[in-house]
């Protein structure tokens, strides 16, 4: 395992993170409900905005399968309400200025751009099923098709655990 996988079937590390009307909003409060944590870099950038507006487009079959989505960044309340407001998106986005969620689900990290190294956020996803454990890590992820993506492996997910819970 290296260091950018998590442990499938741990339990997920806890967050109280401000969304973007400032309101604080944690794990436990989507207790038995799936959990579709996605990580991305910033507001308003061009693989951000294709990413964040593909989870909306993709929101209804989310829905559908007992799932909320949520994504993360460095980024303020203020500007994620900017990114929502000019997108019309209808996600909960948090804000993690202080990297400590990102972290803590292997999000933040040296990354390599033309050569370049540096710290940022390792875009990736998270889902996280309705007794609060990892079920499914995107270690790094393109936005480009990702939501679909993210979907498809959520229906094979809850299918597999409908099946092997007893009658």
């Amino acid at each position: 395992m290296s260091k950018m996988d998590l442990d499938l079937a741990s339990k997920a590390p806890s967050f109280k993170l401000p969304n973007q009307d400032g309101h604080d909003v944690a794990l436990s409060d989507f207790v038995g409900q799936w959990v579709v944590l996605y990580f991305y870099p910033r507001d308003s950038t061009p693989g951000c905005t294709i990413e964040a507006c593909d989870f909306t487009a993709g929101l209804a079959g989310f829905a559908t399968l007992d799932a909320v989505v949520l994504g993360c960044s460095p980024d303020s309340p203020e500007s994620h309400r900017s990114f929502i407001a000019k997108h019309k998106l209808k996600l909960t986005l948090l804000s993690d200025p202080e990297h400590k969620v990102l972290q803590a689900y292997r999000a933040w990290g040296e990354k390599n751009l033309d050569g370049k190294t540096s710290e940022g956020v390792i875009r990736s996803t998270v889902i996280i099923d309705p007794a609060g454990r990892i079920v499914h890590h995107f270690p790094k992820v393109t936005a480009e098709g990702h939501a679909a993506e993210v979907r498809s492996k959520l229906a094979e997910l809850r299918k597999q655990s409908l099946s092997s819970k007893p009658a």
